[in-house]
């Protein structure tokens, strides 16, 4: 159907469905760690301001965890209607590990979030505290065997190929190979950073409004103060992520910087913009910096990044997609640092609170984190092509004998089916954001002097 394969659009369904379902889990991550900090402050202190930002984070969270959950389990089954031939490859390494998130994780969560969300007058004020801190490792323990199979199909490690089927020998090896620690950490401050920006952009907004209330003051400085930790970390974890990609996914990288061709022993420049070009193998209106892509890359001034012509073309990935995902992602984490810069010369100014330009630029940049992450999952995941399992097994090869036609069907179907749902669901979470604390359900007694201690 005009020219595109049952694998195309195999393709554009999976990518469609994880690119709706990211979005949650990255929220649902970040919020439930954040909200066990504040429940842990609520307790200490008895203040009223953190009994009111927890139950209003934590309807939030429900909607939230409600649409990643619906969003996740249409992904397992994916695997086993549209890419059969993947799961009969490599099942028994990541059926088990989906089966240890699902018997960890999502027992964890589901065992817990009841209680934390409706336990609060029904359990003791710790055992409530312990059912938050539950809810967030069970979302951090689900994230840890997400990325560790995902980082496995990356840098497949701690397995025999027998009966053309991947044999597991090493757990540990499968678990924690190459490229897992490196993507943990990246992603959980990616998702960290994202839940940051959210809750700082739904403070912001109030604050512009003129809503001065203690809430929105805390839940903004913490935010910046998070941003100001977390996004230097971010940048060195992200240096040390290039370092392991480049050593186990060199064509990754090549397709990242848009590097064709090495000339003589040269060092590697490093390209600042250009309009790859597969079919001629050349960038178009190039921009590059001399010998900065080996400092950055390989930290020398003379090794080379190997190029993408030392590959096929057969063996390459979508240079274009990989190029530009790669460099929106960047630019969005370089105006992360710049917010967080300029909240510590709003602090020192002393209008942090007050300055509508500064609060404007915050409202804007709350999708920030989640379209980073959007992007950084485009270039992880198209630049392993043509590999769905790096090196072992071919994208092509792994999907399910389908027609054009079937597929067409089933993809029409997702879009309008995930339209509804997730756009409904959008729109209650905006309205809750908008409408903002609701004192009237606070029950705690108020040791906090509103006139002190909340700037």
């Amino acid at each position: 159907m005009f020219g595109v394969e049952a694998l195309d659009l195999a393709r554009i369904q999976f990518a469609f469905t994880v690119s709706f379902h990211i979005i949650f889990p990255a929220i649902t991550i970040g919020l439930a760690s954040y909200l066990a900090v504040i429940h842990f402050l609520w307790l200490k202190t008895g203040k009223v301001k953190y009994e009111n930002i927890y139950k209003f984070w934590s309807k939030i969270f429900a909607v939230n965890f409600g649409m990643g959950v619906v969003s996740g389990v249409v992904m397992a089954f994916q695997f086993g209607t549209h890419w059969s031939e993947f799961s009969r490859f490599a099942g028994g390494i990541t059926g088990p590990l989906l089966t240890y998130e699902v018997t960890t994780a999502f027992f964890l969560e589901a065992g817990f979030l009841g209680v934390m969300l409706f336990g609060e007058n029904r359990v003791g004020k710790k055992t409530h505290f312990f059912a938050t801190c539950m809810v967030a490792l069970g979302t951090f323990l689900s994230m840890f065997w997400i990325l560790s199979s995902n980082s496995w199909m990356q840098t497949p490690a701690g397995y025999e190929i027998i009966d053309n089927r991947v044999v597991p020998v090493d757990w540990f090896a499968v678990v924690f190979n190459p490229s897992f620690p490196y993507r943990l950490v990246h992603m959980g401050l990616a998702v960290f950073v994202t839940t940051a920006l959210f809750v700082g952009s739904v403070a912001a907004w109030h604050l512009r409004k003129g809503n001065q209330h203690p809430e929105y003051k805390k839940m903004f400085s913490m935010s910046m103060w998070f941003l100001v930790i977390t996004i230097p970390l971010q940048i060195f974890a992200g240096d040390l992520h290039g370092l392991n990609t480049l050593k186990h996914q060199p064509m990754k990288i090549a397709a990242m910087e848009g590097h064709w061709t090495n000339e003589g022993y040269g060092a590697t420049p490093l390209v600042l913009f250009a309009l790859p070009d597969s079919e001629s193998e050349t960038n178009r209106f190039e921009i590059a910096i001399p010998v900065l892509g080996s400092l950055i890359l390989t930290h020398s001034l003379t090794d080379q990044v190997p190029a993408l012509d030392e590959v096929s073309k057969a063996d390459r990935p979508n240079v274009p997609v990989v190029f530009w995902a790669f460099r929106i992602m960047v630019a969005l984490g370089g105006l992360m640092l710049l917010a967080a810069l300029i909240s510590l010369y709003q602090r020192k100014k002393g209008t942090f609170y007050t300055n509508k330009c500064w609060l404007t630029f915050i409202v804007w940049m709350g999708p920030s984190g989640l379209l980073a992450i959007l992007a950084g999952w485009f270039v992880t995941e198209v630049g392993r092509q043509p590999w769905v399992v790096n090196g072992l097994l071919r994208t092509a090869d792994a999907v399910s004998p389908h027609t054009t036609l079937h597929m067409s069907i089933s993809l029409l179907g997702f879009i309008l089916v995930y339209s509804l749902v997730f756009i409904t669901g959008y729109l209650y979470m905006v309205r809750l954001m908008r409408r903002g604390i609701d004192s009237s359900e606070t029950t705690a007694i108020d040791h906090d002097n509103m006139s002190k201690g909340d700037q």
